[in-house]
């Protein structure tokens, strides 16, 4: 039997039981609360560097990824793509593995340039590859023109040499914001137009179109009328290229995967290699 002492001091003890966890409840938002102190979501929340966006970014966090292409019997002919987050490029040995041509990243809306450009874009020429360049469209930041100028400025132009691909316009998701940059399907679709009339007035030559099936039905409302001029160049990491954007009733190259050997991005390009020069001849 507890006398009157002994239950005064126990309420303190089974008080204390309960104060303790939440003591510590209100330390740890106070910790939470300073400056600094970020949490998971935040970091994640938070958009990358102006410039690094990369062929490809949006693929799998949006479309996911499966397996690797089925063999077939359709002759393809192998290619990468390539910006300056991957550095000095080992072109032999992507040359040994059999890759014949590639894309390189020149530009990003009118404000980047890429720092390794000279060594992607020449020393896969001088392995012997067909190579281009592209432009990683940001529709929020300047006119299609002006992007389209800047690109042909500082590296996306092309030369009548055999070895040298038309310029390509990838427009895909925003890594830095809103999935369509903000724009209506109506203005997307003019926006792409802008560029893509600017570029074959640069350069007498249509533009290549990198896009993924999902992006173009959200962001242009699937819009049909790129199919007659420019190719299409459609991202699905997959087994199989899958549904293509209307328009389109063959796609010219396919980018399967991001996980390649030696640079991570690899492509097919749906042709034999005489194909492949034959865009590059115009």
């Amino acid at each position: 039997m507890l006398t009157p002492l002994h239950r005064h001091r126990s309420a303190p003890s089974r008080l204390s039981r309960f104060a303790a966890p939440g003591a510590l409840l209100t330390a740890l938002s106070l910790l939470l609360a300073l400056p600094g102190a970020a949490t998971a979501a935040d970091a994640a929340d938070t958009p990358p560097a102006r410039g690094t966006a990369r062929m490809g970014q949006g693929v799998i966090p949006h479309d996911g990824r499966g397996g690797l292409p089925r063999d077939s019997r359709v002759v393809q002919t192998e290619g990468v793509d390539v910006s300056g987050h991957q550095a000095n490029v080992a072109w032999q040995t992507l040359w040994n593995s059999g890759v014949k041509w590639a894309y390189v990243k020149a530009t990003e809306g009118t404000y980047y340039k890429n720092d390794y450009f000279a060594q992607q874009y020449d020393g896969s020429y001088a392995i012997g590859m067909i190579r281009g360049a592209y432009h990683f469209a940001t529709p929020n930041t300047a006119s299609g023109a002006a992007q389209a100028h800047y690109f042909v400025d500082n590296g996306g132009g092309w030369s009548r040499d055999g070895r040298t691909l038309p310029g390509v316009l990838d427009i895909e998701w925003n890594p830095y914001g809103a999935q369509c940059y903000g724009l209506s399907q109506a203005a997307m679709v003019n926006w792409i137009r802008d560029f893509t009339n600017t570029y074959r007035a640069r350069t007498g030559r249509d533009a290549v179109i990198y896009t993924a099936t999902s992006w173009w039905k959200d962001c242009t409302g699937n819009n049909a009328g790129f199919g007659a001029a420019n190719p299409l160049w459609v991202a699905r990491y997959n087994t199989t290229v899958g549904e293509l954007p209307a328009g389109w009733p063959v796609h010219t190259i396919w980018q399967y995967t991001s996980t390649g050997p030696t640079v991570g991005d690899h492509n097919r390009f749906n042709g034999a290699l005489d194909r492949v020069q034959a865009l590059a001849g115009g």
